[in-house]
């Protein structure tokens, strides 16, 4: 799928288990889209402002910073405003979705996931986007 300008669009993967990032790798290429993993928290956010990616897959439970401390500081970032960020976690509940949001995420979706069902969330964060 392409952006603007007809590139393709970019995605992070913020994934620290290598089975599940495995198969994201798979379905990002799959669609058709640019994307690259980084495995530890601490190095996210600067990985995001020098790539300045479309949409951040970002697991909430990762090494040394959390999802949310990530997602709180993209959104802090007047320069990253239009990056989209879909949070994922194994811990699903509806309070865990609220705080995900409240932080800025643009969608939440819990693991284990159906492809399926992730394949249209992504979709729908970066239809909205162009």
């Amino acid at each position: 799928m392409t952006a603007e300008g007809g590139r393709r669009h970019r995605v992070l993967v913020v994934e620290d288990e290598d089975n599940i990032a495995i198969a994201l790798d798979y379905l990002m290429t799959r669609e058709g889209y640019d994307h690259d993993r980084i495995a530890n928290g601490a190095d996210a956010l600067a990985r995001i402002r020098d790539t300045h990616p479309d949409l951040v897959l970002l697991d909430v439970m990762l090494p040394e910073v959390s999802g949310y401390e990530i997602c709180q500081g993209v959104r802090l970032d007047p320069t990253l405003s239009d990056v989209k960020i879909l949070m994922m976690t194994a811990r699903g509940s509806a309070i865990e979705r609220r705080k995900g949001l409240a932080l800025g995420a643009d969608g939440f979706i819990s693991k284990p996931f159906e492809l399926k069902e992730l394949r249209a969330e992504v979709r729908r964060l970066l239809v909205t986007e162009a």
